[in-house]
């Protein structure tokens, strides 16, 4: 006989697997031959045996497969272990944990840092410590699940405006005595920018700090160099699992911040703090993000590569300008279907839907890197164009004059 979670765990899973909602894990391993030019190479892995070109990484820049941070690993575990052995209010706060801490505000302009294992633990750490009972906060409606799990375990009380809308944004501030606006810098399924300084400008007229979830842009958006994030942002949460190519996340602001996280943040006092050997790593990275220009370039290069040529080719995409690149498919079980058609041409792109995405807008979430060839990116924009005609799903034309008849 089933007890009562056995059944509920039944009947959801067959429910999501009717909608073509569920998700399950895919083991990915790594071809030696192919890794031994990993750093020259387009990102590939292997799955059940096939060679796959992954358009489906945050690895903006390409530095998980950099030889010198693979060093830096290598020798940031030598010096400190593999581990940190405690909370970091135990013994677990290293001098590694510091100098990155310092860099990132070097980079930025804060005044302190907080590191985390991961960005979702920075995120809902920060909203549910910051904030309660008493506080109204304001965030786009598109803002990231780990911000609205956190401002929800919070209890403030949370009001969304309009994706990027400065009108709404600046609606709601003036009818509210809010003691937050919260957005992204970079949104991580459409792939299009916050109006960052806007934003800073509505915030100051009302006297409401401005908290940006920067996991997507972070060494990769113009002014990662010059220290003026600071002048903009009031905190701002930036991950190391993205441009930087490696572990964990980080929340930078005032010294006055940090100071009160590090005594209230529970997610911070009561768990294992990052090791010194990836602190040491994200430090390498970050450096080499400003010693390597070039690769900031580069994944410039192959976004307008990639956009080009399913322009030319009338493949719907969104209009991104970033690494990130959603093409709207609508339904989940189509959208699985053209990834599982490009899967079968060797190439890997995520199938994003619904609770990642709202009801009818699941989709393709392609990401380019600056470690993409242009023969690659070439083959996969040609493949996209190929497959969606077979599925039939309407092109940039069709979609166009849909449009204009409504």
């Amino acid at each position: 006989m089933s007890s009562l979670l056995e059944t509920k765990i039944a009947a959801r899973q067959h429910a999501l697997r009717e909608q073509g909602l569920l998700r399950q894990r895919k083991v990915l391993s790594v071809d030696h031959a192919i890794n031994t030019n990993a750093s020259t190479s387009s990102p590939r892995f292997v799955f059940e045996g096939r060679t796959y070109v992954n358009f489906s990484s945050n690895d903006y820049l390409g530095l998980s497969r950099v030889p010198e941070l693979v060093e830096a690993l290598h020798l940031g575990a030598q010096t400190y272990g593999v581990g940190s052995g405690a909370s970091p209010l135990v013994t677990g706060y290293s001098d590694a944990h510091v100098t990155l801490e310092r860099e990132l505000c070097a980079l930025t302009g804060h005044e302190a840092g907080l590191l985390f294992c991961s960005g979702f633990s920075a995120n809902t750490a920060l909203m549910k410590t910051l904030f309660d009972q008493q506080d109204t906060v304001i965030a786009d409606k598109l803002v990231h699940a780990s911000i609205i799990d956190g401002l929800q375990d919070s209890g403030a009380q949370l009001k969304r405006f309009l994706h990027n809308s400065l009108e709404s944004a600046e609606r709601l501030l003036t009818r509210n005595h809010a003691s937050a606006l919260i957005t992204e810098s970079v949104f991580s399924m459409d792939g299009d920018c916050a109006p960052i300084v806007q934003l800073s400008a509505l915030c100051r007229q009302q006297n409401t700090w401005l908290i940006v979830d920067d996991a997507h842009g972070f060494a990769v958006l113009d002014g990662y160099h010059n220290a003026d994030a600071a002048k903009l942002i009031d905190v701002q949460v930036v991950t190391f699992g993205k441009a930087l190519g490696c572990q964990g996340a980080a929340v930078l602001g005032s010294q006055a911040l940090i100071d009160y996280l590090v005594s209230n943040a529970r997610e911070y006092i009561y768990s294992t703090a990052l090791s010194p050997a990836n602190a040491a790593l994200a430090l390498a990275a970050a450096q080499y993000c400003t010693a390597h220009p070039e690769l900031q370039q580069k994944l410039r290069e192959n976004i307008t590569l990639f956009k080009r040529l399913c322009l030319e080719a009338n493949v719907p995409l969104l209009g991104s300008d970033t690494a990130i690149q959603p093409l709207i498919i609508g339904d989940a079980r189509q959208t699985l279907q053209v990834a599982e058609e490009l899967r079968a041409a060797g190439i890997w792109v995520g199938a994003i839907r619904p609770p990642t995405v709202p009801v009818g807008s699941a989709r393709l979430r392609i990401t380019l890197t600056a470690a993409h060839a242009a023969e690659d990116i070439a083959a996969c924009a040609a493949q996209l164009a190929q497959v969606l005609s077979r599925v039939r799903v309407p092109l940039v034309t069709e979609r166009q004059a849909t449009d204009d008849h409504r």
